[in-house]
């Protein structure tokens, strides 16, 4: 009773006596490393090999090959016979999401309630000289796609003047520069502060950027067609267009237009409804270099996504949202949701944020105590993406069901023809990797500086394991019985801490295992591997050799993978076989059967050396293939905990009966509760008893240890006492020969 008791809970600890002078279900692994795709230091949970695919990729190309992490190979082994499997993606220093943005629409016929702007404007012109000022009319047509347009025609068509004034008025009265013009025009304020471009027989034109008077710049750069054209904005008689040439146009066009992209983008022009951010990081997201064939995006791939609205209704305030595969085509869409019928109404039932999610879970604190961070109201019901919302329209509706304030249809996001999904085709960007080392090593080349892209000797990478560590070492929150660190070698320098912590975590938490891999691929020396192997001591990890060949089906090719790619698909097979108290080694339960080969075939004596130092050989038998051929612990001192499997034991047995005491705590302290406890863990153990788990057991919860001093601590204290079953690791036959008539042994 030694330990640090203050808060409530249920505590347990270990006593070692055995030194020598139901299947209840799978815990599950845990699996720490770099992945294709998915959230950066967010443990995960998934439920299926397919699941993995869809969160966290598995495939990815790399220089002119493909690749895929140790990661996602030793997932595949261990989803392959378990149900069960949390993901802690590893990413490099200063990752980050792709995000995409949403703009309003400016189509008049949608912005303002659907109000058509009519109307006309005058237009005087005259030439310079003569100070003949002939009337000119002037159009106003409606929206028609893309701009509005004001056609001009009149009488001078014909003239060879060099220069002539056109005097632009509003009503009876001077517009005092062409943004006054195009604000006058357009009577509803949710259409002022447009930019404006010119455009003559249908062309569109740039704007000059040298303009006069204190207007500033309007638009591009000047453009040449047929006439050149300037628009100048100045105050009082100075506001005129400036045409030079041989002729004076019979007809052209000033129209106003919503670029979404390019040089004469102008973002005071719009609106900014929502913005769609990827729940992965990572550069993998990004597919927003240009647009092809088919709306075909050239950096679209199965690991990203772009979005599509698929449906405006002006009159509701609603809309859908399509999130499609990056890689499809406007012909043949790929599309992975569908969210119907959302509003920008955060009082309304499908309000987007409410629909699809804008939580951002992001990992908070020091290295040495990081923490998740969870920003937004409402829970992520996308598999693939959160929403920022910029721009509420409260209270669209009234109460008769109209739109309440014109203006407010401003904030409904674009709708265009075609793909729907914006002048980008729905991409995203602005996704990172974080520090990455390239080219990046996998497999028999990892070396200390470069295991899959990461260099942990710089201290900014190797904090990304060590957070996902410590995060891990949170038992009350993340609940797993096996530890994998796939790519991470205990003989490279920069990864030997790394592996420290590891079995400390699990050590720490008392309920975890950790496989470790000793050395990188190039190590044949057995002095090497047994060295490794000595300087560690820990019943709560152990270590297999040698590296085994693995066919990858995924890229069409054999590759050489550290022991606990493999190890993780053993361990599961023998919990769904069998249980966490059988051995996970033999031909039984042991043969590595996704395995090629063994990158050394061991002899017996090699075998005798390796398990002597705590080192589970990896063994191939001639028509039996690869199987593991031990089970040991690195635990240096001899007793029942040396071994696998009764340590595997001790995690499952503590692991269920202290989270059934939880419901204990707060409970009256009197036999009532303690009785309760008993009927909790004696059934369970006669469970394991049956299943060959234990020899025998006595659990002892009474007046007899708990005293009254006992009690008055507020303690209420068992003791369970275990006999293991141990395994037959070494089978000794005699076979006597004896004479002819001799009676044979009772």
């Amino acid at each position: 009773m030694a330990e640090k008791i203050i808060s409530p809970g249920v505590f347990s600890k270990e006593i070692d006596a055995s030194f020598l002078p139901a299947v209840i279900g799978n815990i599950g692994a845990v699996v720490v490393g770099p992945t294709v795709k998915g959230p950066a230091l967010v443990p995960t949970v998934i439920n299926s090999y397919a699941e993995y695919q869809a969160k966290f990729g598995d495939v990815f190309k790399s220089g002119s090959n493909y690749y895929q992490y140790l990661t996602s190979m030793t997932a595949k082994n261990y989803l392959k016979h378990s149900g069960k499997m949390t993901v802690v993606r590893i990413m490099g220093a200063g990752y980050s999401h792709a995000s995409a943005t949403i703009s309003s629409s400016i189509d008049p016929a949608i912005v303002g309630g659907g109000i058509v702007h009519t109307g006309s404007i005058t237009l005087v012109g005259g030439h310079l000289s003569s100070g003949s000022k002939p009337n000119l009319s002037a159009s106003f047509t409606p929206y028609g796609g893309s701009k509005v347009d004001f056609i001009f025609t009149g009488s001078l068509s014909g003239t060879t003047d060099s220069a002539t004034q056109i005097y632009v008025l509003s009503g009876s009265s001077l517009a005092g520069s062409a943004a006054a013009l195009r604000n006058a025009i357009n009577i509803s304020s949710s259409l002022h502060n447009l930019p404006i471009s010119a455009s003559l027989y249908g062309t569109k034109v740039g704007i000059s950027a040298s303009i006069a008077g204190a207007f500033g710049v309007i638009g591009g750069s000047s453009i040449t067609t047929n006439t050149p054209t300037t628009i100048y904005g100045g105050s009082g008689i100075n506001n005129y267009v400036n045409l030079t040439g041989s002729a004076w146009p019979k007809s052209g066009s000033i129209h106003t237009e919503n670029l979404t992209g390019g040089t004469d983008f102008n973002s005071n022009a719009f609106k900014i409804p929502f913005k769609l951010h990827t729940l992965a990081d990572g550069d993998i997201l990004n597919n927003s270099a240009s647009i092809g064939t088919n709306s075909i995006l050239t950096d679209g791939s199965q690991n990203n996504i772009r979005w599509e609205i698929g449906s405006l209704n002006k009159n509701k305030g609603t809309f859908s949202l399509l999130i499609r595969r990056g890689d499809d085509t406007i012909k043949r869409k790929q599309i992975m949701e569908t969210w119907n019928n959302m509003s920008l109404d955060p009082n309304q039932s499908n309000y987007i944020a409410k629909m699809i999610g804008d939580q951002d879970i992001a990992i908070g604190g020091t290295a040495d105590d990081p923490y998740l961070t969870y920003t937004g109201d409402w829970p992520n019901k996308s598999k693939y993406v959160r929403v920022e919302v910029l721009d509420n329209t409260f209270d669209y509706l009234n109460e008769n069901g109209n739109i309440r304030v014109n203006a407010a249809s401003a904030s409904l996001p674009t709708f265009y023809s075609g793909s729907n999904s914006g002048s980008g085709g729905g991409a995203f960007s602005g996704g990172s990797d974080g520090t990455i080392s390239h080219p990046i090593l996998f497999n028999e080349n990892i070396v200390s500086t470069n295991t899959q892209g990461f260099n942990l000797n710089t201290t900014a990478v190797k904090e990304q394991y060590t957070k996902a560590l410590n995060l891990l070492s949170n038992d009350d929150e993340y609940d797993f019985n096996l530890l994998l660190l796939p790519g991470i070698i205990r003989n490279l320098s920069d990864h030997t801490s790394v592996i420290t912590k590891a079995i400390d975590v699990c050590e720490a938490r008392g309920d975890a295992f950790v496989i470790v891999d000793s050395v990188d691929y190039s190590v044949t020396n057995l002095g090497t591997v047994t060295d490794q192997a000595k300087v560690m001591d820990s019943n709560y990890a152990a270590t297999y050799w040698p590296w085994v060949q693995v066919s990858d089906q995924q890229i069409g090719t054999n590759v050489w993978v550290p022991p606990s790619v493999v190890m993780s698909g053993i361990y599961a097979f023998n919990d769904k076989v069998a249980a966490p108290w059988f051995a996970p080694a033999g031909l039984n339960r042991g043969s590595l059967d996704t395995v090629v080969q063994a990158a050394r075939k061991l002899t017996h004596a090699n075998r005798d050396t390796l398990y002597d130092s705590n080192v589970n050989p990896i063994a191939t038998f001639p028509g039996q293939g690869v199987v593991v051929w031990g089970q040991k612990t690195l635990q240096k001192k001899s007793s029942a905990l040396d071994r696998v499997n009764v340590r595997r034991l001790m995690i499952k047995v503590k692991k269920f009966i202290a989270a059934s005491s939880r419901f204990l705590v707060f409970e009256q302290n009197n036999a009532t509760t303690r009785n309760r406890f008993l009927n909790i863990a004696n059934p369970y153990l006669e469970q394991v008893q049956a299943q060959s788990g234990l020899n025998a057991f006595k659990v002892v919860m009474d007046d007899t240890n708990n005293t009254p001093d006992i009690v008055d601590r507020n303690i209420l204290y068992g003791q369970i006492f275990l006999q293991p079953t141990k395994t037959a690791e070494f089978i000794v036959l005699d076979f006597t020969i004896q004479p002819t008539g001799a009676t044979f042994p009772e």
